[in-house]
């Protein structure tokens, strides 16, 4: 007799384009609960568990030099654990977000506006500088960053 197929991991035919933050804490909640391992996932042990994935994830950029958009000179077995690793990334965060409470995709909406409001494109585009430097070439003499 085939063995029932796991509902945390089963995925629909497809590239993954469609998945949403919440399609993904489902299925990490999923698992988690099929597992008891929602003994262990404490925000701590979360948080933890995810910068180990950002030290294996760095490790595949660790001394290759500066590596362009689109990673030329890649093979597919390269790409391929790329993605797993930053996958691992992704499922962490978005588990950590769910445990913690925080809606992450409203988080995100906001950081991105509040960032926005810090680097206004008439004072930043084609620059790296922090936004700390727009703040003080554009403020007040107070030091405000209200006019960005």
């Amino acid at each position: 007799m085939k063995e029932k197929e796991d509902s945390s991991i089963a995925m629909a035919e497809g590239d993954g384009e469609g998945v949403t933050l919440g399609d993904l804490k489902k299925k990490m909640a999923d698992f988690a609960k099929e597992r008891d391992w929602d003994q262990f996932h404490s925000p701590r042990n979360l948080l933890l568990a995810l910068v180990g994935e950002v030290g294996e994830l760095s490790e595949i950029f660790q001394w290759r030099g500066e590596v362009p958009r689109g990673l030329p000179g890649w093979d597919e077995k390269e790409k391929e654990h790329l993605g797993e690793e930053l996958s691992d990334v992704l499922l962490y965060l978005v588990r950590l977000a769910d445990v913690c409470g925080v809606d992450l995709g409203g988080a995100a909406l906001r950081k991105m506006e509040i960032n926005a409001r810090k680097y206004p494109v008439q004072y930043c585009k084609g620059s790296s500088k922090k936004y700390i430097h727009y703040a003080s070439e554009n403020s007040g003499s107070n030091g405000s960053t209200d006019e960005l």
